[in-house]
């Protein structure tokens, strides 16, 4: 009976063994969290190319590229933290730049977060906030353009004869609302619209609601009808940081997700890779500014699918991509003789970048 009793013991500590052995309880793997940079000072946490196992002889091509191309700083962040910073041609980094176009997507954001405060709707005509005369159409036609047309540029002011004017005699009919994509300095009067309806200044708005609240630096000022922002690198980085956490700056909600989610989606069914004065990678097809054709394909073929981005004038660029963890900034002169928001500049520049992980 002895024997039995053993027998059957022993083959009971085979099987669990076995058992233990086919089914190892899993070890968990540590997860980087997200970095946010402190509100003030200068601490950045850093990443080593090396630490991400990137190439580093691709390092190399890619600073040539951006030093060839005129321009004066460039940033790579993984998860928040730095893996690249690099400044040239005299530019450092506490020099200020100003954002030309990227700069669009500040007042987007600062819109979100006027509607979440409960100033305004976007869903609701222009002129319930700034008044009737601020075009020069008739009162019916007007009246259609709401705040979210000149979210999406699709206001149907006549975009090319009178330049960025933005007096109401400039401000023309061109089409109704909403039936016509065309990229207009008119989308600033967002900055009238938030300040009439907070009661309070633009500058003081956008200070106390997104500036400080992320530790940018900067200020706004005027170039002829620009209203045209300027700050450190790090400081466009900082937002594109916000963005990439989807208007969240750590735990704290600065935009709300639905409204980031509509920024950063096709806003209209006429230029596909445009949302709320972002541009948007990997659609089917786009405009560019100043056309009214239809270019099948991605605007920047060689970049990430789901990227989305702020593109300025001489090519200040805000790539943010939420597949690969990344945030990348450039700041500068022109890379070429083009001086839109858009360039071969673009696509060149991302097949550089993709060589660094590729």
């Amino acid at each position: 009976m002895s024997k039995i009793i053993y027998s059957l013991l022993f083959a009971f500590l085979c099987m669990s063994c076995s058992s233990e052995s086919a089914d190892p309880t899993p070890t968990p793997t540590p997860t980087e969290t997200l970095y946010f940079p402190p509100l003030i000072g200068t601490t950045w946490e850093t990443k080593s190319i090396a630490s991400l196992g990137w190439k580093q002889t691709a390092v190399q091509p890619l600073l040539d590229y951006l030093e060839l191309k005129h321009s004066k700083s460039f940033i790579i962040l993984i998860n928040g933290r730095i893996v690249m910073e690099n400044y040239f041609n005299g530019h450092a980094a506490t020099t200020n730049w100003y954002w030309a176009s990227a700069g669009k997507t500040l007042t987007s954001t600062l819109t979100g977060i006027a509607q979440q405060e409960g100033f305004l709707n976007i869903n609701n005509k222009v002129s319930q906030y700034i008044g009737t005369g601020w075009t020069s159409e008739t009162l019916v036609k007007e009246n259609l353009i709401t705040c979210k047309n000149l979210l999406t540029m699709t206001s149907g002011i006549e975009d090319i004869a009178n330049g960025d004017d933005v007096s109401p005699a400039s401000l023309q009919y061109k089409a109704d609302a909403g039936t016509r994509w065309a990229y207009h300095n008119v989308y600033v009067k967002l900055q009238d619209i938030i300040a009439q309806a907070s009661g309070q200044t633009w500058n003081t708005y956008f200070n106390t609601k997104l500036r400080d609240k992320i530790g940018m630096d900067g200020a706004w000022f005027q170039s002829g009808n620009n209203s045209v922002y300027g700050s450190t690198t790090r400081s466009m980085a900082r937002f594109g940081l916000l963005m990439y956490n989807k208007g969240k700056w750590d735990n704290t909600v600065i935009l709300n997700e639905n409204y980031f989610t509509e920024a950063t989606t096709t806003s209209q069914n006429i230029n596909l890779g445009y949302g709320y004065l972002w541009w948007l990678n990997g659609k089917a097809s786009y405009h560019l500014p100043q056309s009214q054709l239809t270019i099948p394909g991605s605007i920047i073929p060689s970049a990430p699918n789901d990227m989305f981005m702020a593109l300025g004038k001489n090519d200040q660029k805000i790539y943010v991509i939420p597949s690969k963890k990344m945030v990348v900034i450039r700041m500068g002169d022109a890379a070429d003789n083009v001086n839109l928001a858009l360039s071969d500049f673009d696509d060149v520049l991302w097949q550089k970048i993709n060589a660094l992980y590729q």
